[in-house]
């Protein structure tokens, strides 16, 4: 089963948590074992697993800012007359992906894991977000 959903970002780094979205739509699956996969399809925009917890989310953000600036000078800018070079950078780290096995129709995640998209484009956009469910073949 394969489902896209759309997300309203603010971009700059915004952080959303689509945990209860991406159960949801394995619940819809009735799937009970297996694989899901989380794909965002935008190149300044990256998915990955954290916390939601106000301190750690401000690290998250002030680390990558300190490991790519924006306010350096990139190819990308200059060449594409842009402002969002550190942007994709910055999702470049994060991938656009990630897989989280699941078990009786329920996400594989710790007490504190949460499935994110995180925006790092210099404005709002509508991101898009494809949810692939594998299901693991049954054993005869």
């Amino acid at each position: 089963m394969q489902e896209t959903i759309k997300i309203q970002t603010q971009g700059n780094t915004d952080i959303i948590d689509i945990t209860d979205t991406i159960q949801g739509i394995l619940n819809k699956s009735n799937t009970k074992e297996g694989i899901v996969n989380i794909f965002v399809k935008h190149t300044t925009a990256g998915i990955a697993i954290i916390e939601i917890e106000k301190g750690i989310l401000q690290d998250l953000k002030q680390t990558l800012n300190k490991l790519i600036p924006q306010d350096q000078h990139y190819n990308h800018n200059e060449l594409q007359h842009d402002d969002n070079a550190h942007s994709h950078l910055k999702a470049s780290l994060l991938k656009p992906d990630i897989n989280v096995p699941f078990q009786n129709n329920k996400l594989l995640l710790g007490i504190w894991q949460r499935i994110t998209l995180i925006d790092f484009d210099t404005h709002s956009r509508e991101r898009e977000v494809v949810i692939t469910i594998l299901q693991t073949p049954s054993t005869p």
